[in-house]
């Protein structure tokens, strides 16, 4: 989440003529996140979150969307669930862009997991991924390891020290690319279950937001990015690995379904995947965000530390012991 385009009480009133739900008292930006903006918006009784699509989203791809969460919904998945217009739409156009309304989840977020929490996300993965295997739509993954190419060639490395990294960069993209699985269980996954996508309330998991990276993918990738991005502890400036957030990972995931032996073995490659993916997107924000957006940028070097710590791994058994 985040603030690129800013809205007015003009537009409020739009939102308020196109939903049936009460007046909208008040707006507020949401500065979270890198990838649309989003805003708070409050009538007496409830709560919504606006959501207007920037960049990376393709208009064409945003009802798959809206889809998944709706699913999801019917399904007793806990995520938001996109609002209907008053002619059965789900997005608008504000300032000439495409936008939605869905429902405020709540709970809030938590700056680090702990083991429990490990294991309640693992969970709710493996739920949702019972469900979207069988779903008769999808999409494909835009970020995907086989489209990672253009992405590291729009990075500009100037100084001499960040040529030694493009190059760090390309070997280890090619390497990864030349032993990506190439069959393993599939289907819709989340893509980006950091966290700040994952509410919490009294410690218990509340639900799971910002699906807008969602796509058909292995199953086991899902948990190659969850690894990543939860199952690290920051202590000064390193990131290091804590397994035993890894077992408890992967202990709530096989609580509703259980690992293949193909997943396992290719834990690795799709952790090394994962990191170098989210390595190269905060590499590309860090050097193209405009400074005017009201936003977080993320540190590359976190992602960087990641790649060259899976890179020091290999089995299965190397995550969890």
């Amino acid at each position: 989440m985040a603030v690129y385009t800013k809205i007015i009480s003009k537009d409020i009133h739009l939102i308020n003529s196109k939903f049936n739900i009460d007046e909208i008292k008040s707006f507020q930006g949401i500065k979270k996140g890198i990838e649309n903006t989003n805003y708070l918006l409050k009538t007496k009784k409830e709560k919504f979150i606006l959501t207007i699509f920037e960049k990376r989203v393709s208009n064409k791809e945003i009802p798959f969307f809206m889809k998944l969460m709706d699913n999801l919904n019917q399904s007793k998945i806990s995520c938001p669930k996109p609002l209907k217009d008053r002619n059965g739409n789900y997005l608008i156009k504000l300032k000439n862009k495409t936008a939605c309304v869905v429902t405020f989840l709540k709970g809030k977020d938590k700056q680090t997991l702990n083991l429990n929490n490990c294991y309640q996300v693992g969970k709710i993965i493996s739920q949702m991924h019972s469900i979207t295997k069988k779903l008769k739509f999808s999409r494909k993954n835009s970020m995907g390891i086989k489209k990672l190419n253009p992405l590291l060639k729009s990075i500009k490395f100037k100084s001499k020290k960040n040529s030694n990294l493009e190059k760090f960069l390309m070997q280890n993209l090619s390497n990864i690319k030349k032993n990506w699985p190439e069959k393993l269980p599939y289907g819709i996954i989340h893509g980006d279950l950091f966290v700040d996508n994952i509410f919490f309330n009294k410690d218990k998991l509340s639900g799971v937001i910002d699906f807008y990276f969602a796509a058909n993918d292995f199953f086991m990738y899902e948990i190659a990015i969850c690894i990543n991005a939860l199952c690290f502890d920051k202590k000064k400036n390193k990131f290091l690995i804590n397994k035993q957030k890894v077992k408890n990972l992967i202990k709530g995931y096989e609580s509703v379904r259980k690992i293949t032996i193909g997943e396992k073995k290719s834990l690795n490659i799709l952790c090394r995947g994962a990191a170098i993916r989210y390595l190269l997107t905060r590499l590309y924000d860090y050097s193209n965000t405009p400074k005017t957006a009201l936003i977080q940028i993320k540190d590359p070097n976190e992602y960087y530390q990641k790649l060259i710590t899976h890179n020091n791994l290999s089995s299965y058994r190397d995550y969890l012991f």
